[in-house]
């Protein structure tokens, strides 16, 4: 059986085709792009954290707020450029019509 950890780290693989079709395509919002790249940021991140959790303080990460907290900031500040960066796309071709 497949753990977690195992899981978590084969799951990059497809994100990462993912994100090489999306920047190849040319069609995706410059900021929304850069937010699912902001997602790879959110990943090195919280790697790091969770295991400085895991020896110093016993702890999962999601039991170490002010960790959990910062790691998490990142993946917030993905989702809102992807947001952003979509929204205007959908202005901008609005504002065409």
């Amino acid at each position: 059986m497949i753990d977690k950890d195992t899981l978590f780290a084969l799951s990059l693989f497809p994100y990462l085709g993912f994100l090489w079709f999306l920047t190849r395509s040319g069609q995706t919002p410059r900021l929304a792009l850069i937010g699912f790249y902001m997602t790879l940021v959110f990943v090195a991140v919280t790697i790091p954290a969770g295991i400085y959790a895991k020896v110093a303080y016993q702890q999962d990460l999601a039991n170490v707020d002010w960790l959990h907290g910062g790691a998490e900031f990142f993946l917030t500040l993905s989702n809102i450029l992807v947001f952003l960066g979509f929204q205007q796309a959908v202005m901008e071709y609005k504002r065409k019509q």
